[in-house]
């Protein structure tokens, strides 16, 4: 009996190669792009220790559950940590980070997330990009939310150390994650004696193995499946347009922020400004009195697949996301997913209007 997912040549050093050529042409960066074998987190801690040590000083963003593992990492290598922390509803702004400068001149690493799903929140990583690049400190972000949701432009923006995962708005498997390592970067890891070597979380062992060899021979065998699902994945961008499947997600963030307004029962959304709301997923804030998580078994009973959850630890309370990325970009799954919020509010007694939330979202989508 054969499978095609089993019965399948093993992949080549080549193809690798190729799928990470593609990888860095979405990101439109010239740096070194490495494909991990693992979930995000892999890179995310990878990069952290590669770069940090006793003598790091960092600005450490929290604008929400991501930021606070990043601190953690950074104080556990050893690193003097500043953390700056804004509200979960909101953004950092680039004065707030030259703010941190002038108060502590040392930072030489700042880390942040540029698109929060868990609380709907991004943030603006061109403008503080000028400030960091300014001060000369090594620039960590996290864009695994945002990379096809919104631009993620490394070069552009002075990124040393920018991860990505394919599970969002990409539309891609979970199972690789792709970092790109500018020559700072690099610098940094070879200098650092903490840097992991062979070890699954090492950058250094693919730089000096895989980078400098030119490619030619793998670490280890890869993720044979998820690699083929990435390449997969990033032909189907490429077949749409980036900027297709970016305009995908806005006009879903658009449309749900729109018809969960006009939906009335008391529900609003949870970032305030439009602006600093992430399209990757929208966060709503639940009505007084009516716990998220209980709205979201409701509304998911009429149907599962949704893409609706409750917010994580004590958000659950308080927060419902609507995770309208990769193929749940559309105005249907948007649609919905109002509407089945609408009608599990109903149960609850409130007083909801499902036709002017299909207007407004249908409105809102452009």
């Amino acid at each position: 009996m054969t499978h095609p997912f089993l019965d399948l040549p093993p992949l080549t050093a080549a193809r690798f190669a190729a799928i990470e050529d593609r990888v860095a042409r979405l990101l439109d960066t010239r740096q070194d792009v490495v494909i991990m074998q693992g979930e995000a987190l892999l890179p995310l801690e990878g990069a952290i220790r590669g770069t940090a040590g006793p003598g790091t000083v960092a600005l450490n963003v929290i604008t929400g559950p991501y930021g606070q593992t990043f601190g953690d990492w950074l104080r556990d290598c050893g690193a003097t940590v500043y953390d700056l922390a804004v509200p979960f509803h909101t953004a950092v702004t680039a004065g707030q980070i030259r703010e941190a400068f002038a108060e502590h001149p040392e930072i030489d690493f700042v880390s942040l997330v540029h698109a929060e799903a868990a609380t709907g929140n991004t943030n603006p990583v061109a403008e503080i990009g000028e400030v960091v690049r300014a001060h000369g400190a090594l620039f960590y972000l996290d864009a695994v939310a945002s990379v096809g949701a919104e631009p993620v432009l490394p070069d552009a923006w002075g990124v040393d150390l920018c991860v990505i995962g394919a599970q969002k708005a990409m539309g891609g498997p979970a199972g690789v994650s792709a970092v790109s390592v500018s020559e700072r970067a690099w610098a940094r890891m070879a200098a650092n004696p903490r840097a992991p070597r062979r070890s699954y979380l090492s950058l250094l062992d693919w730089k000096e193995r895989w980078v400098d060899g030119g490619r030619k021979a793998l670490l280890h065998a890869p993720a044979q499946l998820e690699m083929l699902a990435l390449e997969a994945c990033v032909e189907r961008i490429e077949a749409e347009g980036l900027e297709t499947v970016m305009a995908r997600h806005r006009s879903a963030a658009a449309a749900t922020r729109a018809g969960a307004v006009a939906l009335g029962g008391g529900l609003e959304p949870y970032v305030h400004d439009p602006a600093e709301a992430a399209p990757v997923a929208t966060t709503l804030r639940a009505p007084a009195g009516v716990p998220a998580s209980d709205l979201v078994a409701r509304a998911l009973a009429s149907d599962p697949a949704l893409p609706l959850a409750a917010g994580g630890g004590a958000l659950a309370k308080e927060m419902i996301r609507v995770n309208h990325y990769g193929p749940d970009a559309t105005p249907g799954t948007v649609q919905a997913s109002l509407a089945a919020l609408g009608a599990a509010l109903a149960e609850q007694g409130a007083a909801v209007d499902l036709e002017s939330a299909r207007r407004a979202a249908e409105t809102a989508w452009n």
